[in-house]
């Protein structure tokens, strides 16, 4: 079985931490598949001007933990042109992609997040006779709010062979914009627990330079307003009238031209939280499980969800977390067992689940043993189950290759 997948949320040189939760599904997936990824990058003329980004150093081609990522330029017109990302993703990669199934005769599409790189796969599929799977997750719950996307988002998931979302959640969004519950299947995503697991946490303190006397609420998540940080500031002065220790550490990048960072500096000199916040950005994925074991709670005020991979990362480190019940946070967090759920903006009601979180007494084998029940190779067997019951629906799908073409491939796995 070979499987195209195709996803502009996929880790790069540039931008190492984005999409890891796809290639961590794509990469187990690959033990049991032929997997090729094609990664696009968008690309509009006068990027640096408008986006103030240059795309340099992200190759055409290159090798991830044995998948090979191709990384074409698609365009992407700035801000009030967004809602045509679909359209001109697909047009841009259409000849490109043709060729690519001349030496790696793909099967299927695998589309990562509804659009762009949905609505692209069901035209790309269209063009080229080729059935689609698309993965729905959280960028969905905004984009159906926009009246250019949701019709466009309709029309994906209608087109597309087979549905799959991350949360119960995404599910109902999918049957709101009127997708038939029976094609769509939830498979969640899951937590690689030989790199998430429990370490001292002052030994982790150690190795960040973080105070060893210090109480540590922790966020992890980019830094924008959907995230929330500003109301985990707001609720700081609450809780540091019961623990003048507390320091709230934010890990996690900020949005180029975005003004968050601003708002947040503001809130911060109106309570005189100078000495209490630290902002230390974006950290490789692979670092973070000592982020996670420094803290004594992590919290993530989200305002919503698809399925929140930090929220299992944390609990698979034995930390417990206040977040917010949205999306498929409560489809991760048993309230009570791992952490609390709190309404999002509710600045009382957050401030109450942290500093209850801060001084309940939490199994921490329970927290860990409840991660590891939701790995990635669960995962990925749940992926590949759909994407054989789709070849086997498909019956003419064998006549894209031959024995030829395919030991002449030079992509196997």
């Amino acid at each position: 079985m070979r499987v195209l997948v195709l996803s502009s949320v996929f880790p790069n040189p540039r931008q190492p931490n984005l999409g890891v939760f796809v290639r961590e599904r794509v990469r187990r997936m690959a033990r049991s598949c032929e997997a090729v990824v094609v990664a696009p990058v968008p690309w509009f003329p006068w990027d640096q001007a408008i986006r103030g980004r240059r795309w340099g150093g992200i190759p055409r081609i290159e090798r991830q933990d044995g998948l090979v990522v191709h990384h074409p330029r698609f365009v992407s017109v700035p801000r009030y042109g967004k809602w045509l990302d679909g359209i001109l993703y697909a047009a841009s990669l259409l000849g490109f992609v043709r060729r690519l199934r001349q030496s790696f005769p793909f099967e299927m599409i695998d589309a990562h997040f509804a659009y762009p790189d949905g609505m692209a796969g069901v035209l790309l599929g269209k063009a080229l006779g080729c059935p689609v799977m698309i993965t729905l997750r959280g960028s969905i719950v905004r984009l159906r709010t926009y009246p250019l996307h949701r019709p466009q988002l309709r029309f994906a998931l209608q087109a597309a062979d087979r549905v799959v979302a991350v949360s119960e959640s995404l599910k109902r969004v999918a049957i709101d914009l009127g997708i038939r519950a029976e094609k769509i299947r939830v498979i969640p995503n899951g937590v690689d627990t030989t790199r998430f697991f429990p370490m001292d946490r002052d030994d982790a303190r150690r190795r960040l330079g973080l105070p060893l006397d210090a109480t540590i609420l922790l966020t992890v998540g980019g830094v924008y307003e959907g995230k929330g940080q500003h109301v985990v500031l707001q609720a700081l002065p609450r809780l540091l009238a019961r623990d003048p220790r507390l320091l709230y550490v934010v890990v996690g990048g900020e949005r180029v031209g975005d003004s968050y960072r601003h708002t947040l500096d503001g809130i911060i000199r109106a309570h005189g939280l100078g000495d209490h916040v630290l902002f230390v950005g974006s950290k490789p994925h692979e670092d973070l499980r000592v982020w996670y074991a420094a803290a004594d709670v992590l919290c993530l005020a989200t305002r919503s969800e698809g399925r929140a991979n930090v929220l299992l990362e944390s609990i698979a480190c034995g930390v417990p977390v206040v977040t917010t019940h949205v999306g498929g946070n409560p489809e991760i967090v048993r309230d009570g067992r791992d952490g609390f759920l709190v309404p999002f903006g509710d600045v009382e009601s957050l401030a109450a689940a942290v500093d209850r979180a801060l001084h309940q007494s939490w199994d921490r084998g329970d927290l860990v043993a409840h991660a590891r029940r939701q790995s990635w190779e669960t995962t990925a067997r749940g992926v590949l189950e759909e994407c054989s019951a789709l070849r086997r629906s498909t019956p003419d799908i064998d006549e894209l290759s031959t024995p030829t073409a395919v030991s002449g491939s030079g992509h196997g796995h």
